[in-house]
């Protein structure tokens, strides 16, 4: 086991970093320091640990706004509260976005991620007491058949700017552990689903699209598969990682648990019926198929018997209970929604967090 002192979460104010945060601090026995550096773009939202802020901020929990792009400011950070762990989610991180705009995300996904390595590398020298995790993606494997899984050796085949994006921060990472002698772990993880998360990924958007009435848009057949994995147990296998997992080793975390889209939104449409109490089917009628996406990956499933085997984690969720507490998260939380899409959020992040 590792002594952990000063964690530094680059993304935070993010849906995985965030939930990871409240991990940190509501279900382990982490008694140091959480670093929370983030930009601030439009799916970073720090109203995602205010309950944490309200506790610990200024004792244990630290928010610093920047980029990490931005090579003065992460060594400032990582001089200025003396990080031992670096726990790397920041990322752009959704395909249709990248498809649209690559810059940001070499920008982000690939520069912000060497510029991390070399601050590290300058800063802890040749300590051992030390960890950089990053957090990637089953995305980089490409595209499976009907068959098989994706496991820690299978080779790289991205389709989009996104996953391409994430493919070379993963092999810049491992570079740094065999050139350099970084002390680094890598996490490739399925699609993650929970509380807090940006209203464009699919879950919450078929859920609020149901609240609201509106269409539930597919991409193509509706047959794409996708292995689902609540947010909490990807972020206890991230936990279990940089306490005890080896330096130098990739460890895929999934959920075990395949849907293709299609059915997943039927799914969906007859649990927030229920919630509703209405009609089982009412929702299907709102599902509308689209134009598909470009070089839209037909399958990924995960094999995480390595971690589970070498590391001894396993899932606390069923997807049953996963799901149904989810879509009465989302259900519940219109408050924290109506800010998130609207403009007066952006002005109180502007306000209280990126002029000050």
């Amino acid at each position: 086991m590792r002594s952990l002192k000063n964690i530094l979460v680059t993304g935070g104010a993010g849906f995985i970093g965030s939930n990871f945060i409240r991990y940190t601090f509501n279900r382990t026995d982490f008694d140091g320091g959480v670093v929370n550096m983030d930009c601030l773009t439009y799916a970073g939202n720090p109203e995602n640990l205010a309950d944490i802020e309200s506790e610990h901020s200024g004792t244990r929990y630290f928010f610093e706004h920047g980029n990490i792009t931005d090579r003065d400011a992460v060594r400032s950070v990582m001089k200025r509260y003396e990080i031992d762990t670096v726990v790397h989610f920041a990322a752009e991180s959704h395909v249709d976005r990248s498809i649209e705009g690559p810059k940001n995300f070499i920008s982000t996904n690939i520069i912000g991620t060497f510029t991390l390595l070399e601050a590290v590398r300058e800063i802890w020298k040749e300590r051992e007491d030390v960890l950089f995790h990053h957090i990637s993606t089953d995305e980089v494997y490409g595209s499976l058949g009907d068959t098989g899984k994706f496991c820690e050796h299978t080779p790289y085949d991205p389709r989009s700017p996104y996953s391409a994006s994430k493919a070379s921060s993963d092999h810049l990472v491992m570079a740094y552990y065999h050139t350099y002698g970084v002390p680094v772990t890598i996490s490739n993880c399925s699609n993650n689903y929970g509380p807090y998360q940006f209203p464009e990924k699919l879950i919450p958007l078929i859920i609020l699209n149901i609240k609201e009435e509106k269409a539930l848009p597919v991409y193509g057949d509706g047959r794409n598969v996708r292995d689902w994995l609540h947010v909490d147990d990807h972020n206890s296998a991230v936990w279990m990682i940089i306490n005890k997992g080896v330096e130098g080793e990739t460890y895929n975390i999934g959920g075990e648990n395949e849907w293709e889209n299609i059915r997943l939104v039927r799914v969906i449409c007859e649990k927030a019926a229920a919630i509703m109490g209405r009609d089982r089917d009412c929702f299907k009628e709102l599902i509308t198929f689209v134009k598909d996406r470009p070089g839209h990956d037909l399958r990924y499933a995960i094999d995480c018997s390595k971690i589970k085997q070498e590391l001894g984690w396993v899932q606390e969720y069923d997807f049953d209970t996963g799901l149904d507490r989810t879509i009465e998260w989302y259900m519940e939380n219109g408050a924290w929604i109506d800010r998130v899409r609207s403009g007066e959020y952006r002005a109180w992040i502007e306000k209280n967090y990126i002029s000050r």
